[in-house]
């Protein structure tokens, strides 16, 4: 039997993991890889438009992993670049109407998905471990 230190990161990791493939499986029908549809939420949840830089650093992926997307996701008329108008190397992403209106599908999907997922889960073992995870999240940030 493994150590609970490890059984928790296991199951930590494992449980992400699926998570967004089975949400990747209910939004397929979207056309929107998981990479794709991860970034019209994260653009979407952005309190403040976002850099090409900041998107990449939200993600956790290299910047010229997001080059490519953002201009997949350009192509197809869901993000718009915006030239900064003080520094002209950076390049600001937002979601453009049809990025919008896709969003509100990913969000419905993910919604449902969510709901589905935790329907037999107590709110108070749901509440423990969400304080637990946002508590390690935070540590997490703070070992950078």
């Amino acid at each position: 039997m493994l150590p609970l230190d490890e059984r928790f990161s296991n199951a930590l990791h494992n449980a992400a993991r699926a998570w967004r493939l089975a949400v990747d499986r209910r939004l397929k029908h979207l056309g929107l890889s998981q990479a794709g549809w991860m970034t019209v939420t994260v653009l979407a949840k952005a309190t403040e438009p976002l850099s090409q830089v900041d998107l990449a650093n939200r993600l956790g992926v290299e910047g010229a992993t997001m080059v490519a997307m953002i201009d997949r996701l350009e192509k197809a008329g869901l993000v718009v670049r915006k030239p900064s108008e003080s520094d002209r190397r950076v390049k600001w992403v937002e979601l453009t109407e049809a990025g919008d209106r896709l969003y509100g599908l990913v969000k419905a999907e993910s919604n449902t998905f969510r709901n589905e997922f935790l329907k037999d889960i107590d709110a108070e073992s749901l509440l423990i471990a969400t304080e637990l995870l946002e508590r390690l999240h935070g540590v997490a940030e703070s070992a950078k």
